[in-house]
């Protein structure tokens, strides 16, 4: 317990710093070539270096994560890729409910800017699966934030590992296939599927905010039943 919570300072420490190091993760995440590069180069140790950099681009929620899924089906293949991405995203998505949970909402609110932080903090009453699955299913919500505050609700642990998961595998498969598509140089199928794709999602995306002020109650909790009604671990 004492070694995570010294590694969870470092993390925070790093990226708050901006380090060097940081900065290269980050370049590491945008740039398709060398994330390529990078897992290619471990050999058989690939997938296993490809799952710990999805579960990172999770964690540390600075970190983009719009170039992985494709570049999984891209050197894995569609359905190798998505199981890769799926257990690299669910070990990300897991740690984040975990560190939620033991450490609650000071650490967490620390990452989140004043208006992120009134515009979910709804999700600390969620305790239905319906909610948990829409924000997953839905392109566009900071899944790795949402990750920490659900950890400070009251669902429990493993309504949200399977909801959770079930919620991110349509987009994990739509990236993934995207990829290996691509890199096979299937242009005309990628088109078509990516038409299809942005036909489905865009409303999805286009009222996210809308659905989001839906799931919102008025008068958001008050501070004091934040501190009062919740017991130190959580």
């Amino acid at each position: 317990m004492g070694v995570l919570a010294a590694a969870l300072a470092l993390v925070i420490w790093l990226v708050v710093a901006e380090s060097p190091f940081i900065q290269w993760l980050v370049r590491l995440y945008e740039d398709k070539h060398l994330l390529k590069q990078t897992v290619r180069s471990w050999g058989w140790m690939a997938p296993l270096v490809f799952i710990a950099i999805q579960a990172l681009q999770v964690i540390i929620s600075p970190i983009p994560g719009e170039v992985t899924g494709p570049v999984g089906g891209a050197l894995f293949g569609v359905w190798w890729g998505v199981v890769y991405s799926t257990i690299g995203l669910t070990a990300g998505t897991l740690f984040c409910f975990w560190v939620g949970h033991r450490w609650g909402e000071p650490l967490v609110r620390a990452w989140l800017s004043e208006h992120n932080w009134n515009r979910m903090n709804f999700i600390l009453e969620a305790e239905g699966a319906i909610i948990c699955f829409i924000l997953y299913l839905i392109p566009g919500f900071p899944k790795d934030i949402i990750s920490y505050l659900f950890g400070i609700s009251p669902m429990p642990f493993w309504v949200f590992a399977v909801v959770s998961t079930i919620g991110r595998l349509p987009g994990t498969i739509i990236s993934s296939y995207f990829g290996a598509h691509v890199a096979e140089q299937q242009y005309i199928y990628t088109l078509a599927f990516l038409a299809g794709v942005v036909a489905l999602c865009l409303p999805l995306y286009y009222y996210r905010d809308r659905i989001l002020r839906h799931f919102h109650k008025p008068g958001a909790r008050k501070a004091e039943k934040a501190l009062d009604g919740r017991t130190p671990g959580r």
